[in-house]
């Protein structure tokens, strides 16, 4: 369903560019939050509305913030464990009478959305034109190949088996999972979205695919998705003590799990690295505390991403994508030990270019962690493939695509071919 037409911009004054950021997981955050920090100030008035969780981490971004509610992390994440609906109909209607509250407040011209699935009715309701960033593995343009996630079954049942049942269930799942904000959007008087998940995910009048479109194509019908490119962030911390004091003699191995990796594997990640001659540099998002690490690893509530990426011969995360950019814009292979859907549909794109390693969650064993450790650090291939990635992405321009895209959505009239393909 597209924007209905608003009033034209005056002149006089620049365009208003209204962000506005689900704070589920640091991801959600962060994109959008890159995206801000490249416009021009002089050029765009900037708002940026988000729940203020993650407030500390953007201190760039506190000029133009705005307070805006969204559902515990914790909330979340446990309803994407259990394979449970993410949000209800009652939490949608919330967020969407906030939204129709801030956008009345500010008045945008345009709305960038990261996973704001209300943003489907409220900027609609409103008339703004709606651009909504994604991966995409989450747009009815993408062919996937879907393996179970980490789930309850998966632990009761086996993997194999769990397997065949999801095969057979996921469009039910799917399905769903839809009701809820379709049920938000019959209240409004609109259409339903269908019950395939990808279109109720993915929809918006401009898609902006934060991916490159080597490694992760997308159909020839997607005919309002542009790719922007990878949106990697880092947090602005200083780098700890002991950062310069680090065996550079040894391969270097980044660990961070994020926001939405599972906690309990960092100890034995850390464990499985313990006999290896390497350094181990580890980030622990501010989850957990390591009380005792081993004598070869060095852990902090946080680093600065980009640079532990550079400094690393191997990274090991969750395969979600906000990680695994950090990783190809360092030409650094790696390897994901995946347990939610989102981040075994990434690392199957990484895998197969031949970027890294993906390991189940439920597998995350100590040996087979070492062995495959070993594995990315002793084979070239891996960092050949890395580097090629590296360049792929270094070819993306942010600032250059931000400022061709606000114009696309802005003016609906200039046209594009080829999904901007690089």
């Amino acid at each position: 369903m597209t924007a209905i037409p608003q009033q034209v911009m005056p002149s006089t004054r620049k365009p208003r560019i209204l962000f506005i950021a689900e704070a589920v997981t640091l991801a959600h955050v962060a994109r959008p939050a890159v995206l801000a920090m490249a416009l021009n100030k002089s050029t765009y008035d900037i708002s940026f509305a988000v729940d203020p969780r993650y407030k500390d981490l953007f201190p760039e971004l506190a000029s133009f913030h705005h307070d805006l509610w969204s559902i515990s992390s914790s909330q979340f994440l446990d309803a994407l464990a259990k394979g449970k609906r993410l949000y209800d109909a009652k939490v949608l209607e919330r967020y969407v009478h906030d939204d129709l509250k801030l956008i009345e407040a500010i008045k945008p011209d345009l709305i960038i959305g990261d996973f704001r699935l209300s943003l489907s009715v409220s900027a609609r309701l409103k008339g703004i034109p709606y651009a909504a960033i994604s991966n995409t593995y989450w747009t009815p343009y993408s062919n996937n190949q879907y393996c179970v996630p980490q789930l309850p079954m998966t632990a009761l049942f086996g993997v194999y088996f769990s397997q065949v049942l999801f095969k057979l269930s996921r469009p039910l799942v799917f399905a769903a999972h839809c009701m809820p904000l379709n049920k938000v959007r019959k209240k409004y008087g609109m259409p339903s979205l269908g019950y395939d998940l990808r279109a109720v995910y993915s929809d918006a009048d401009h898609l902006w695919l934060a991916d490159m479109a080597k490694y992760f194509p997308i159909s020839s019908t997607a005919k309002n998705a542009h790719y922007v490119g990878p949106l990697p962030w880092s947090p602005r911390n200083k780098t700890p003590p002991w950062w310069d004091e680090l065996d550079e003699s040894k391969p270097i191995i980044y660990v961070t799990l994020g926001s939405s990796g599972n906690t309990r594997l960092l100890p034995v990640v850390l464990d499985a690295l313990a006999t290896l001659p390497v350094t181990v540099i580890a980030a622990t998002a501010g989850r957990m505390r390591i009380s005792t690490p081993p004598h070869n690893a060095f852990i902090s509530d946080y680093l600065p991403g980009d640079k532990a990426a550079a400094r690393a011969s191997l990274m090991i995360c969750n395969g979600g994508s906000l990680s695994t950019y950090q990783a190809i814009q360092s030409g650094t292979p790696v390897l994901g030990i995946a347990g939610n859907l989102d981040q075994h549909l990434n690392m199957n794109n990484l895998t197969r270019s031949g970027i890294g390693e993906s390991l189940r969650s439920e597998y995350a064993g100590i040996n087979r962690i070492r062995t495959l450790a070993k594995q990315l650090l002793d084979e070239t291939r891996y960092k050949d493939a890395a580097r090629k990635a590296q360049l792929t992405a270094q070819s993306y321009d942010i600032k250059t695509r931000l400022s061709e895209l606000i114009k696309i959505a802005l003016h609906p009239q200039i046209l594009t071919s080829d999904h901007d393909q690089k």
